[in-house]
């Protein structure tokens, strides 16, 4: 796990109170969080995600999930350092839509 991912799993996710697994297998691809009751992915981009090959890669993996009713969330590294706050506080909200929301 990158600095930024230990820093969200230790100190936000690893006792929220919704089951949070991390570096969970879907498909073919590894999430780097995934909340089974709320069909969530949590990813955390470094600046590979930002070329035009780590863009299309992740489109076509977001699509991937989708068709499994999984909602994709995305951070880059830099929103865990600047506003970890931010980052936690959206991931609990959109969580909890989610669960609400679903059937």
């Amino acid at each position: 796990m990158t600095r930024q991912e230990k820093h969200l799993w230790y100190d936000f996710l690893r006792y929220y109170p919704v089951k949070i697994y991390k570096q969970r297998i879907i498909d073919n691809f590894i999430a780097d969080f995934y909340c089974h009751s709320a069909r969530l992915v949590i990813e955390l981009d470094g600046s590979q995600h930002y070329t035009n090959q780590g863009k299309a890669h992740d489109e076509a993996r977001t699509e991937i999930l989708e068709r499994y009713e999984i909602y994709v969330l995305r951070f880059s590294n830099k929103d865990i350092d600047d506003n970890f706050e931010g980052v936690c506080y959206m991931i609990d909200k959109v969580i909890n839509e989610r669960i609400k929301n679903l059937p």
